[in-house]
């Protein structure tokens, strides 16, 4: 095939999940084989030869002693000879796997490409996935005094509480909210409600962080195919459009950045992606946020844009970011509900975003033909962030 160059847009044509939860039985091979038949067989292209694979995966060799996850997944799905990379971000490995995709495509280098992300964790103990995740920390100035994410969250979330006035169940009805709209995917870990009672009588997991406001241990993957404009019909009538991508990078050591509750590389990200698609925040009509926390649901809302510093807990409270307000978030049920199997988060929320505009998202639709989406995908603890912008086909 002739390698279509130029300055294309970069079209999904298809995509694909597993459910997430504790899946006994099944391997992460096992997983990434399934978003991905799906992936391919929503776009058409099972009989099409693909230029290259992109695995977003954190944790394969420590979790699942398996390396060499993306050439072994090339074998198992008989796409040789196509390129395969493993791409490894932390919780940011899917964002990072859809980037080198996009990257592929718009430069010229692949015209179809496979982009799928997957983690297995939940056979394993908990202390353990506490401790890989853990690993993104800084080795000297957090690590061995004992710091974990759960606690970075606790400490945002009690700074943000003290500096704009808010209670606790201004923060926690970010989880309430999600696990409401996790009832309706079919795919999400959590698929019960919560009420806001119980989420704040819950056990603490990190002062002044209970047990709802902290997404799940899951397993999980999610696919997408991305192919060039100018062919994507070929694949699918409805394609949805990258139109921008950003990345950027932030001061490892939380405690030397200028202001902890402005996440500067979410700001950033968003900005390059923002630039990049030619809209602004308000242009966005459904988005998907990385709530590994509650507090980070409402951090990146203000730090994308959507809402001022410290008003975040006052448009969740209105209802701004509920899935028929005017800025759905997390439609999906987010990590929180949804689930958040590290290397497979970015991707499954391109899929979500997929779904959403092309009016395939069912009980949880958001209403009046969406046309532009935004994700974002946080790495570690917000020092390596990915935000990708999207546009439903004409």
């Amino acid at each position: 095939m002739v390698l279509i160059m130029g300055k294309s847009r970069v079209a999904m044509v298809g995509a694909g999940m597993t459910p997430f939860g504790r899946l006994d039985g099944k391997d992460l091979l096992d997983l990434l084989c399934e978003a991905s038949m799906k992936a391919m067989e929503s776009a058409n292209a099972f009989d099409k030869s693909f230029d290259a694979i992109y695995v977003g995966n954190m944790a394969g060799g420590e979790l699942c002693d398996m390396t060499g996850v993306a050439s072994v997944l090339s074998d198992r799905l008989n796409m040789i000879p196509a390129g395969a990379d493993r791409i490894e971000n932390g919780p940011a490995s899917g964002g990072s796997a859809l980037r080198a995709g996009f990257a592929a495509i718009k430069g010229g280098l692949a015209n179809l490409v496979l982009v799928v992300g997957g983690e297995k964790m939940t056979h394993v103990s908990g202390s353990r996935v506490t401790s890989t995740v853990a690993s993104l920390t800084h080795e000297t100035a957090e690590k061995i005094y004992g710091v974990t994410l759960p606690s970075f969250a606790g400490m945002l979330t009690r700074l943000y509480l003290e500096q704009y006035k808010y209670k606790m169940a201004d923060i926690t009805l970010a989880a309430v909210k999600n696990h409401r709209n996790g009832v309706n995917n079919p795919y999400a870990h959590f698929q019960k409600e919560i009420t806001l009672e119980k989420a704040l009588t819950a056990p603490i997991i990190a002062d002044p962080l209970r047990l709802y406001d902290c997404c799940p241990v899951s397993d999980g993957a999610a696919a997408i195919v991305l192919t060039a404009e100018s062919i994507a019909k070929e694949f699918s009538p409805e394609p949805v459009y990258i139109t921008g991508s950003g990345q950027a990078t932030d001061l490892q050591i939380l405690s030397e950045r200028e202001n902890p509750l402005f996440i500067g590389a979410v700001a950033q990200s968003a900005k390059k992606a923002f630039d990049m698609a030619q809209i602004s925040p308000k242009d966005i009509n459904v988005a998907e946020l990385h709530d590994a926390f509650s507090i980070l649901e409402i951090l990146q809302s203000e730090s994308v844009g959507f809402f001022a510093p410290g008003e975040g807990p006052k448009a969740l409270a209105r209802g701004d970011t509920e899935i028929d307000g005017i800025c759905p978030v997390n439609p999906s049920g987010g990590l929180k509900a949804r689930g958040h199997p590290w290397g497979a988060t970015g991707i499954a929320q391109a899929v979500e975003i997929f779904w959403q505009l092309r009016g395939e998202a069912s009980k949880r639709q958001v209403p009046n033909e969406p046309k532009y989406g935004l994700s974002v995908n946080f790495g570690a603890f917000g020092n390596n962030v990915l935000t990708h912008i999207y546009e439903r086909g004409g």
